[in-house]
């Protein structure tokens, strides 16, 4: 399962967001530091295609695919110094597999700290950054020491040492030029600026009138290095304690159809270059997740490795011409069933079964 970690400075919303994603659990209060232990939760991966088939299917169970997220304490500037609570929740999110900056956008009487979202993610950024260059100066030493020795180290320390200056400049490595297999070799260090980044940025209910113009300004300030999106953290929150009925109702009326959290998701979800093939039946339709360019042998062994090693074919259709047909059987005798072999390229929204011999 992926892994996020959410990042932001006191009150921007980091703790609502995890409710609007777990249902609640989480204390959500106007002032710094309500949050000093980690929360850990799982939200389901929205995907109506899986519902579709599930439904023509008749299927006894259904099984989203899913991810997890940490929240951690707010972060202050001069935190790397000690400043507010230090910089102690890092550690909770040193191996997420991609961070999301909570960026708060509106005012708030009740609510200190900046409205800007650009000044929270100027701290975010320079907070992580010196903390990514402490972690790094306090390891890389051995790391010299050890190169002297096992000359395998060398190409290592090249870019640990291009690592390092990018950070003393104040350049976060996601925003650095630093090419994707330098970025893959750090991996090892677990350095918080190596990770994909997803900016969210966070209004109050008056701003849900223009969304764009409230991400706008951190598109352009991050261009390419991140996604960006804007979404109501709280009015998701309030609506995800409520049953189905009542949230769609509430959603409806405000005008936000099926709500943000399916975009954000959705958007955290593609971020780390996952993809999802799903499996359908009377007994479970299921959404499997991949990242995107795996064949279909490796995509099999996502269900078992049995079915890897084993891996004979895989007969494959697109979703939406499965449901337009509504039914395998139906498909196959319309000839739309295709039968694939290992060097086949799993693509999102493939319905597949795997034939296997072990």
């Amino acid at each position: 399962m992926e892994r996020f970690g959410f990042v932001g400075l006191p009150n921007a919303g980091k703790s609502s967001l995890y409710n609007a994603l777990a249902g609640g659990g989480a204390l959500a209060a106007p002032y710094a530091f309500a949050t000093t232990d980690p929360n850990v939760g799982v939200a389901k991966v929205i995907d109506k295609r899986l519902d579709a088939l599930a439904e023509m299917s008749a299927s006894k169970n259904v099984v989203p695919a899913s991810v997890q997220f940490t929240d951690i304490g707010g972060l202050v500037e001069g935190a790397s110094q000690g400043e507010g609570l230090g910089n102690q929740f890092l550690s909770h999110i040193r191996e997420v597999d991609a961070i999301v900056f909570v960026l708060r956008a509106f005012p708030d009487p009740d609510v200190p700290g900046p409205t800007d979202p650009l000044e929270h993610l100027r701290i975010l950024e320079i907070e992580l950054t010196l903390a990514d260059l402490a972690s790094v100066e306090s390891r890389i030493d051995k790391q010299r020491k050890a190169a002297r020795v096992d000359k395998n180290l060398a190409a290592e320390i090249e870019v640990l040492e291009r690592a390092v200056a990018l950070l003393e400049e104040g350049t976060p490595l996601y925003r650095s030029d630093l090419s994707e297999e330098d970025r893959d070799s750090l991996k090892p260090w677990f350095l918080l600026t190596n990770r994909p980044v997803l900016a969210l940025v966070n209004v109050d209910e008056d701003g849900l009138a223009d969304l764009e113009g409230a991400a706008a300004p951190v598109k352009a300030e991050l261009g390419d290095a991140a996604e960006v999106i804007a979404m109501c953290v709280q009015l998701e929150a309030e609506a995800a304690m409520l049953d189905a009925e009542e949230r769609a109702e509430m959603l409806e009326g405000l005008g936000l159809g099926d709500g943000a959290l399916p975009t954000f998701i959705n958007a955290a979800y593609h971020l780390m270059g996952l993809r999802t093939y799903l499996t359908t039946g009377e007994k479970e339709s299921r959404a499997w997740t991949f990242r995107a360019g795996s064949t279909a042998p490796v995509c099999a062994g996502r269900i078992h490795t049995d079915f890897e090693r084993g891996f004979i074919r895989a007969d494959v259709i697109r979703h939406d011409e499965l449901l337009a047909a509504g039914s395998w059987s139906a498909a196959r005798d319309l000839g739309q069933v295709r039968s694939e072999g290992k060097e086949y390229i799993v693509e999102d929204g493939d319905v597949i079964e795997f034939k296997f011999n072990v």
